[in-house]
């Protein structure tokens, strides 16, 4: 089987989508699945062009920086265009996107012109998302802005993967009619290798003995590490050598720093930026004495999960995808979005560390049940269905011999 995936969004722009799509390719090929990337460039000096091979099956689309945005790029139209429409007919069995952007409309265009059904990965919950982005727009607008949007490119493709149950509940909510399958990223073995938290401490000059609080992921507004910040505020007072790292870059940077001043957290919050995925992560993580999260706009929560793997205690609330992960006895405490009970919820994690062990052995246990490779596996039952779907309306439609087709 071969499938071309289409994305606005790969490496080195680090975030779940990209985790997703890299993690998806490695174990699909070791299930005889053949995946070519078309993803924007990121390097300055290819802005121009129709689009370069980078060897491993990527294509890198010329593309241009988006206003107000250091970290995204769009890609040029008419080089995506240029490179879907050199391939042909019978090159791939199926089209998967894996964002709602260019690479939604380019993808299924091309599906449509090759005669290949093309399906999507639903990573964002656009409903949350468009609040954030464009803040003058009423909520109840954009809210009905944005299922419109979701219902009306949902229907443009043959399935939906969902990275889990609440999101597909969420779809059905909107009124998609398409097929949707569950399937979310799952955990590569490598994720599960343990880090070193003494090598992450001594490299961002951190106290060996201060307790460390670790939020990784997008820092932007939708995830509300503010929330984490004014939490940081109460635990103070019980824990006042408490330390926050939050790694990882986004727009809401700048003013969460502003927040941690005005709050007085300056010396108790550091803000680390993106690590190397393959080695200063695994430290990060295992440096952490809890890792917290209280994202309400996760469509599945793949930091809970890498975080279990390296056997970390975690007080979360639950909200939307993390719903999915964080079940009885996954080494986890959820607590609800008020302040102080999260922050009693982490000071409990804290003081007893026999309990924290006892977290962290059912965390590292949970992550086992989440293996990439049996993810893999689901997607490629869904691909085989979508083909045996549209195999089966092409057996339909053909006309029966003998007979004369109706004017």
């Amino acid at each position: 089987m071969r499938v071309l995936y289409v994305s606005d969004v790969y490496f080195p722009r680090v975030n779940g989508v990209s985790t997703s799509i890299a993690t998806f390719r490695a174990d699909l090929a070791q299930q005889g699945v053949a995946t070519t990337l078309v993803a924007p460039s990121y390097d300055e000096q290819r802005g121009e062009g129709v689009g370069l091979a980078t060897g491993e099956g990527e294509i890198r689309v010329p593309s241009g920086r988006v206003p107000g945005d250091p970290e995204d790029r769009r890609m040029r139209w008419s080089a995506l265009q240029s490179v879907l429409a050199a391939i042909t007919p019978g090159e791939f069995d199926l089209v998967h996107v894996q964002t709602p952007f260019l690479a939604h409309y380019a993808g299924v265009r091309h599906a449509r012109r090759l005669g290949i059904p093309v399906v999507e990965t639903y990573h964002t919950f656009f409903e949350e998302y468009l609040h954030h982005d464009v803040p003058l727009l009423p909520r109840p607008v954009g809210r009905w802005l944005a299922r419109h949007f979701t219902r009306s490119q949902c229907a443009a493709v043959d399935a939906l993967i969902a990275p889990s149950a609440p999101m597909q509940a969420v779809l059905a909510g909107y009124g998609v009619q398409v097929p949707v399958h569950v399937i979310p990223t799952g955990m590569p073995a490598d994720r599960f290798v343990p880090g070193v938290a003494a090598r992450f401490r001594a490299r961002h000059g951190l106290p060996p003995g201060r307790p460390l609080l670790l939020h990784v992921g997008r820092v932007a507004h939708e995830k509300n590490i503010g929330f984490l910040l004014e939490m940081l505020v109460q635990l103070r007072h019980l824990r006042p050598d408490a330390l926050l790292v939050i790694a990882g870059e986004g727009p809401a940077r700048a003013a969460l720093m502003d927040q941690a001043r005005r709050l007085g957290l300056a010396n108790d919050v550091a803000f680390i930026g993106y690590l190397d995925r393959e080695r200063g992560l695994a430290d990060c993580y295992a440096a952490a004495d809890v890792f917290v999260f209280a994202s309400r706009t996760e469509t599945q929560g793949l930091v809970l999960l890498e975080a279990m793997a390296q056997g970390r205690p975690v007080v979360s609330t639950a909200y939307l995808g993390t719903v999915s992960i964080l079940t009885p006895g996954c080494g986890a405490h959820v607590a609800p979005e008020e302040a102080p009970a999260f922050a009693e919820a982490v000071h409990g994690v804290l003081e007893d560390p026999a309990r924290a062990a006892r977290m962290g052995e059912q965390a590292r246990r949970h992550a086992e049940g989440w293996s990439s490779r049996s993810c893999a596996s689901r997607m490629v039952e869904c691909y085989a269905q979508v083909l045996a779907r549209q195999s089966q309306a092409a057996d339909r439609r053909a006309p029966v011999a003998g007979v004369a087709p109706s004017s």
